[in-house]
């Protein structure tokens, strides 16, 4: 039995998904402040971006009043897949608020109302990707 190749319709880890969040967060982000955001060392990134590239979702430009800076850009690719990953996350939770009584949803919306509040408190790059996640 040979490796069939798998097709390559989405990243393979959470951290792949992490970087074209940030990566759309802002377009035209150095692979250097984009570890900074993701703390995480430039030589894992450097491969996270490698492997995004590699499969459609990334794209690498060189900056044009820097030319020794790599500006990081989603591909058309890159950006469907986010918005089909949101479209198809707020089906599974419409689906699942459907199933919540009107006084179960008031209590959630209150307690993610509290979350919220707490996570804009947070200090730290880390905080942003966690936001638009």
């Amino acid at each position: 039995m040979g490796l069939r190749p798998r097709p390559v319709d989405r990243p393979d880890l959470p951290s792949q998904l992490r970087v074209l969040l940030a990566v759309e967060g802002t377009q035209g982000i150095n692979q250097r402040s984009l570890a900074e955001v993701l703390d995480s060392s430039p030589p894992s990134v450097s491969r996270l971006c490698d492997r995004l590239q590699a499969v459609g979702f990334l794209q690498r430009r060189v900056n044009p009043e820097r030319r020794r800076e790599v500006e990081l850009h989603l591909t058309e690719h890159g950006r469907v897949f986010l918005e089909r990953q949101r479209e198809q996350r707020e089906r599974e939770l419409a689906a699942v608020l459907a199933t919540m009584s009107p006084a179960h949803r008031a209590a959630l919306m209150t307690g993610l109302t509290a979350f919220q509040a707490a996570a804009a408190g947070r200090e730290g790059p880390s905080a942003s990707v966690a936001r638009t996640a």
